[in-house]
């Protein structure tokens, strides 16, 4: 396995009891280090995952062409899909009796690292390391298949420090990681406003400080830090804690939407598995539906499979608003994938990607032509 590379630069259903009983279990099972991961332009992770994939039980059904297919997603709730979707066994219900086998991260690096290394075929992650993975390869090793999550990010900051936008110049602002998606967001953001920053060091006018989202709560109390651009949960912590949401990044997209979160595929797994991946795919779409019109129920689900792959549940003070800010959806919204490309080159992390041929919808389109639903476009960036 090639190792972690950097594109920085200088410069009623059946059975659904013991289904969802044992997608619990096989959550369980998996040992996480923390909730929620720096997703970022080829950083090198020190993540853990778990040892070795933990297959599901309850498979039942016709077995497709594959004895099981490995999924790797965050516990975390923007990645609600896979969390809700195992807990429910809505996927599993689509794959018969092909069986799942789950692998947690905590950092998208390592993901395109065993997606790359056969770990894992089909992973649901951001969209700086798909970009990463994509464009390392060379575009050979994977392709983005379908749409997960919109939203879910904020700027939130200390009220006693930071009153207004106008605010920001000589403070300290946290990203989850160098180059991740919310660094990414925040460079662009201030560089529009006039803001001179170093993009490698986080020097300027605003202090760009990296910080793992699993200690900027702790570094917001200390007082090292001003305010934070990250994702949830982590925005709604620190509001908990005494923050104000000065900026949801919704405002500053067209029509409020940006991917934050994708399903990928291993090019090999696709060809050769093709009717894996579309019940996988059925499984995602059928899950996002059931989000929506359950979302209370979905939002327990979720919170159930992140206390049993981390130990612990969100409270609901962090919990509600958090889920209530994440759109689940089946499209990519590939315009805003190259949107977050095109923002990465402006800071100087990220040289021109060349990235057509990353997305292949059709199995996706042909899902949601079934279900009586218009077809998603990928921009301009599909397979020719």
């Amino acid at each position: 396995m090639a190792p972690s590379t950097s594109l920085t630069h200088t410069p009623a259903r059946p059975n659904a009891g013991r289904i969802r009983r044992s997608a619990v279990a096989v959550v369980a099972a998996v040992t996480v280090a923390g909730l929620l991961s720096a997703c970022s332009y080829g950083s090198k992770s020190t993540d853990k995952t778990s040892a070795a994939p933990v297959a599901a039980s309850g498979a039942s059904g016709q077995k497709l062409s594959a004895d099981t297919v490995k999924i790797g997603y965050f516990a975390n709730l923007t990645h609600g899909t896979p969390l809700v979707g195992l807990q429910e066994g809505l996927i599993q219900k689509e794959l018969g009796a092909t069986q799942v086998k789950t692998q947690i991260f905590n950092a998208g690096p390592a993901e395109i690292e065993a997606l790359n290394a056969g770990s894992i075929d089909i992973g649901w992650i951001g969209p700086s390391p798909a970009i990463n993975g994509f464009t390392k390869s060379k575009g050979a090793s994977l392709r983005v298949i379908g749409g997960s999550a919109s939203g879910g990010v904020k700027l939130v900051v200390n009220p006693d420090k930071i009153k207004t936008l106008d605010d920001l110049k000589g403070k300290k602002i946290a990203t989850p990681q160098l180059g991740n998606t919310q660094d990414v967001a925040l460079l662009n953001y201030l560089a529009e406003k006039g803001y001179k920053v170093d993009a490698q060091s986080g020097a300027g006018d605003v202090s760009v400080v990296r910080s793992d989202n699993k200690v900027t709560p702790d570094a917001y109390k200390s007082g090292s830090i001003d305010g934070a651009w990250v994702p949830e949960p982590t925005a709604s912590k620190l509001v908990s804690l005494g923050a104000k949401e000065l900026l949801n990044e919704k405002q500053v997209w067209p029509d409020g939407k940006f991917v934050i979160t994708n399903i990928i595929v291993s090019q090999k797994f696709l060809k050769e598995h093709p009717d894996v991946v579309e019940a996988v795919l059925r499984g995602s779409v059928n899950t996002n539906a059931f989000i929506k019109a359950d979302p209370d129920k979905a939002k327990a689900d979720a919170n159930e499979a992140i206390k049993a792959a981390a130990g612990n549940a969100l409270e609901p003070a962090v919990l509600d608003p958090a889920w209530k800010d994440i759109e689940f959806l089946d499209d990519p919204l590939a315009s805003t994938f190259q949107a977050e490309a095109d923002h990465a080159v402006t800071a100087g992390l990220l040289e021109k990607p060349a990235l057509t041929g990353i997305y292949d919808l059709t199995l996706l389109n042909k899902v949601l032509k079934e279900k009586g639903r218009p077809a998603v476009a990928d921009a301009g960036l599909g397979v020719k």
